[in-house]
């Protein structure tokens, strides 16, 4: 096939993909705002706290990209800021997609066609994922604790224990040979390929636990803009919100975590808060996380780059 029928080729499947994923993400926005307008609670609507909540949530998203940007680096792989934040936007909307590997497999894909290897493209996103797993069961174990200080002895230990294996667990990411066998799992037959350098996971620890207290505040600012009577703390926020996407996250079959993510998000606050409220909370953070989601994307679908640029 000639080059230029290649490229056609290669645009229309974009196009097509990308008309797909948004569909899906817009289909979930829709049937969660209208099961919240469902929900039978006084609102009290505060613009201000709903848009400052926005975007503390990008200002998270700009943090990771910049992660990912330092972890390139750490393998001497380079991207500057705007196609960075293009392709961890748009390849994250996958998520809406059955299966959890699309957006991996959407940011590796995007890098290497952005200069960026085949193998740091996609080690890059592994070991981001595997830190924001680690990162994230450490902060549910030091929120949860702070916020069930009434709790069973049974439970703050068991959440002790989730932040000594969480430490445990990023401290052999950062081992050589563990890293090394990581990267090896999700490149067969790549070769030996060198861990990333200390500095760039590192980064990425700091920017995904920084990322997974803003989205507890996002959490915390959205339930002020909606509910201020619900009496939401901080700590809890962060602990109920960290918990729910982690589960959603790791439920492989659920795209986006839908379902997973607001059953377990409605059990943790259905006590403190009343199951209206919780259920009300759980789909606003549906519907705010599609939206900031679908809004950071938005500029990279409606003026796609003419060619990828390599950063200096």
């Amino acid at each position: 096939m000639p080059s230029g029928a290649r490229r056609a080729a290669w645009r229309a499947a974009q196009a097509a993909v990308t008309l797909l994923v948004v569909g899906l993400a817009a289909r979930s926005l829709i049937r969660n705002w209208d099961a919240l307008r469902a929900q039978p609670v006084v609102w009290d609507p505060h613009p201000l706290l709903l848009a400052l909540s926005a975007l503390v949530v990008w200002t998270a998203y700009a943090g990771l990209i910049g992660a990912w940007r330092v972890m390139l680096a750490s393998w001497g792989q380079r991207l500057d800021r705007w196609t960075a934040a293009r392709i961890w936007t748009v390849s994250g909307l996958g998520k809406y997609l059955p299966g959890k590997v699309w957006a991996i497999a959407g940011m590796a894909l995007m890098a290497q066609r952005a200069g960026v290897a085949p193998w740091a493209a996609t080690g890059s996103a592994v070991i981001l994922q595997a830190l924001a797993v680690g990162t994230g069961a450490a902060i549910v174990g030091l929120t949860g604790a702070v916020a069930l200080e009434t709790a069973h002895p049974g439970a703050r230990a068991a959440l002790i224990f989730l932040v000594a294996a969480s430490a445990v667990g990023v401290g052999l990411v950062l081992w050589p040979p563990v890293a090394r066998r990581v990267l090896g799992l999700a490149l067969p037959g790549a070769g030996p390929i060198a861990p990333p350098k200390p500095r760039g996971v590192l980064v990425g620890v700091a920017a995904n636990a920084g990322a997974w207290l803003a989205y507890g505040l996002a959490l915390w600012l959205l339930a002020r803009g909606l509910l201020p009577a619900v009496g939401l703390d901080v700590p809890t926020a962060v602990a109920v919100f960290t918990a729910s996407y982690l589960a959603g996250f790791l439920a492989l079959i659920a795209p986006g975590g839908i379902g997973v993510r607001e059953g377990l998000f409605i059990l943790m606050l259905q006590a403190p808060l009343g199951i209206a409220a919780a259920t009300v909370l759980a789909l606003a953070s549906r519907v705010l996380l599609t939206i900031t989601e679908l809004g950071a994307a938005a500029p990279f679908l409606l003026f796609p780059p003419r060619s990828a640029r390599v950063a200096l």
